[in-house]
């Protein structure tokens, strides 16, 4: 097989939404869960699905504990060690592991903490802190490859953090959970309407908009909007928000697209450079004055060391 396929890194979103939630990042033959808040059968069939069946999962990413992040944990645990015959570790925070509903509580859950990366096999794995409203949750920005996968979903506000880690992205999973206006017509109970539009709730369609105009970069290639509400949302309006976010910030060659609550999408696929990023140059040390400077005379001009591109 192509060396070169061995060093894509691929990403697939499972599902997307309130009903469940669950993405794989890795290459095309082992990497990790983010999220397992569908069943474990559907897990499995959509990974089958879009032609990861064979995989290797050699760990699961827990955000937080909302049923519709963690569902199946304990069976996935099972039926993974089953599978490929040891455990597989599930990595949360403790806020989230103490706040876990017992009945999904996996065999082998390893306790992490925001702002202390880790690596699993060959992947670094940067948990960070959201603003929502559950313990301790997190978000995470997986590195293979010099490629940076960002999962940034169930936050209710940006944070320079949340900024900083977006403009390190070359894939991000990114919340455009509801249209304002659609929400606030909908048919929420007002106490609900009130938590998402929190600064613990979800990002709006507006909020995810400045934040891509504030932090994207060229860096950027794979937009995927995530955790679309079905009730105050509509796919048109989230990507018409992307759009605007992207041109803002004076991106021209992203592809977007938006996750579905309903069905797999089809992996997102970047090829890893063939060799590492080279540090920046060293600037040259500044000549060393003279005691007593010659006369004057016509000097070269220097290029500067550094050049600004529009």
């Amino acid at each position: 097989m192509d060396l070169l396929f061995h060093r894509d890194v691929v990403v697939a979103n499972l599902a997307s939404g309130s009903r469940g939630n669950c993405t794989y990042v890795g290459s095309p033959t082992q990497g990790v869960l983010i999220d397992c808040g569908l069943s474990t059968k559907q897990v499995l069939q959509r990974l089958d699905q879009i032609g990861l069946g064979k995989v290797r999962i050699n760990g699961v990413m827990i955000t937080h504990e909302h049923t519709d992040h963690v569902a199946s944990a304990r069976i996935l645990s099972d039926r993974l060690r089953k599978r490929q015959g040891k455990p597989v570790p599930f990595h949360m925070t403790r806020g989230t592991a103490s706040n876990l509903n017992p009945r999904c509580a996996p065999a082998d859950v390893v306790p992490i903490a925001a702002g202390i990366s880790f690596t699993l096999g060959a992947l670094k794995i940067d948990p960070f802190r959201l603003p929502h409203d559950v313990a301790d949750p997190v978000g995470y920005l997986i590195s293979l490859h010099d490629v940076n996968v960002g999962v940034i979903t169930d936050l209710g506000r940006t944070t320079r953090l949340v900024e900083q880690q977006l403009s390190r992205c070359d894939v991000a999973v990114l919340e455009f959970n509801h249209d304002e206006q659609m929400l606030m017509d909908g048919p929420y109970p007002w106490a609900l309407k009130q938590r998402v539009r929190s600064a613990h709730g979800h990002l709006s369609n507006d909020e995810s908009e400045a934040l891509v105009a504030a932090s994207a970069t060229p860096r950027l290639k794979h937009l995927i909007l995530a955790h679309l509400s079905e009730e105050n949302n509509r796919p048109e309006l989230a990507l018409a928000a992307a759009a605007r976010g992207l041109h803002r910030a004076g991106l021209r060659r992203v592809e977007v697209c938006v996750a579905s609550q309903r069905q797999p999408m089809g992996p997102v696929e970047v090829r890893a450079p063939t060799e590492p990023s080279k540090p920046p140059r060293r600037a040259r040390p500044p000549a060393r004055p003279h005691t007593q400077p010659p006369a004057p005379r016509p000097r070269e001009a220097q290029l500067p060391l550094f050049s600004r591109y529009s």
